[in-house]
């Protein structure tokens, strides 16, 4: 029987199929890869929800419980009362369907039916790196993160991370701060920040990219969702990279869903015997990608960059290549002091801090400024060295 269109416009049978992408995760026995099953099967999923028992039971792989929940599911009004808290969050439901539903995450094998999102849906979609790692880094990991994800920023590839404290943190930060974009990926729901410090994180995302969740609003972080995220993080990349990690860290489980995915896996090496250097040298002997700089893992990308999409307004040149500003330097302050120090040859950043007197921080940050715009490069041992002239400016600076 035909139903009558409400004050909205919208009869009750097309207004339930709009709930009925709410219900896919509330449908005991079915889960992400289930409802892949049933994507496959159906040119509109939800009809899952209206269809005979005959034809479900077609699926291969769809167990008798989901079978019985999809067609037993009644709780239409309380789902209503849930769109409606999320309209009011300000939170976008972005369905399997829809075309702004990444292409990459739609291609996994177990991707949600919905994605709920906070900022721009589309910044998912963009060509992008997955870069995750210990939540306890030293400050060769903070820095390492800093220049690889400015890096990234610079060649206008946005940097997906899980918004964890430590190695998630710099990652997202460092984007931001070279003008890209983050996609920040949560184990709790969109409205959850998490964990509670980066709530002012979370609102500097959304204004250049986006946090997203599978979870329903109101999800608080468990610990089981964690594992599950990482597999988003490395759906929406083209790879993942892994800065700093112990064997047991939940980074390489990252690493492992994005094999299984097909994408690449990169690698920074560290200090010999340290234990955060223990994963991504694990990684490596396995077949990993060592990183030392950007451009190890953008030429890696590079083939499948030009069909993508790319973020607005990146400070790039042409190409995705960086090229640094004439001048960007300035001839006095802490950075030309600190440049000053290696006309004699390459040092290390504690020969640096003890020479200048500067914090380990400001000789960290001021490191990470010159070698993005050429004026240094980074040996092995943690040494630094003047570069080159580059772009027909002299190396020395006046």
């Amino acid at each position: 029987m035909r139903g009558t269109a409400g004050a909205s416009g919208r009869t009750p049978d097309e207004s339930r199929r709009d709930l009925a992408w709410l219900a896919f995760g509330e449908v005991q026995g079915l889960g992400s890869v289930g409802f892949r099953r049933i994507a496959e099967a159906f040119a509109d999923p939800t009809d899952a929800f209206f269809n005979g028992r005959g034809r479900l039971r077609e699926i291969a792989g769809l167990s008798r419980p989901a079978v019985e929940g999809l067609l037993a599911f009644s709780a239409w009004d309380r789902l209503a009362k849930e769109m409606g808290r999320v309209r009011d969050a300000g939170v976008r439901l972005v369905r399997y369907t829809d075309p702004s539903y990444p292409e990459r995450l739609r291609a996994i094998h177990d991707p949600p039916p919905v994605l709920y999102v906070r900022g721009a849906p589309e910044a998912a979609g963009y060509a992008s790196v997955g870069v995750v790692g210990t939540r306890a880094p030293s400050e060769y990991g903070r820095e390492m993160t800093r220049l690889l994800c400015r890096g990234l920023a610079a060649a206008g590839i946005v940097v997906v991370s899980g918004m964890a404290r430590g190695i998630d943190r710099h990652a997202h930060e460092a984007a931001l701060d070279g003008g890209g974009w983050t996609v920040a990926v949560l184990g709790s729901g969109a409205d959850v920040p998490y964990p509670p410090e980066h709530r002012d994180l979370s609102r500097r995302i959304e204004g250049r990219g986006a946090v997203l969740s599978e979870h329903p609003l109101g999800t608080r972080p468990l610990p089981h969702h964690f594992p599950s995220r990482n597999r988003l993080i490395s759906g929406l990349s083209l790879g993942v990279m892994v800065v700093e990690a112990t064997e047991r860290s939940g980074s390489l489980i990252t690493a492992r869903w994005a094999l299984e995915q097909g994408r690449e896996v990169f690698a920074v090496p560290g200090p010999a015997r340290a234990s955060r250097s223990r994963g991504p040298h694990r990684l490596i002997r396995q077949g990993a990608k060592l990183v030392e700089d950007v451009s190890d893992v953008i030429e890696e990308i590079a083939p499948q960059l030009a069909a993508l999409p790319a973020p607005d307004s990146p400070p790039a040149a042409a190409g995705g290549a960086y090229e640094p500003a004439p001048d960007s330097v300035p001839p006095g302050g802490t950075a030309g002091a600190i440049l000053r120090h290696f006309e004699a040859g390459p040092l290390q950043m504690d020969d640096l801090i003890h020479r200048t007197g500067f914090s380990a921080q400001q000789v960290c940050e001021v490191l990470l400024e010159l070698e993005l715009q050429g004026l240094l490069r980074q040996l092995p041992g943690q040494r630094y060295a003047r570069k080159a002239a580059v772009s027909g400016r002299p190396e020395a600076m006046e």
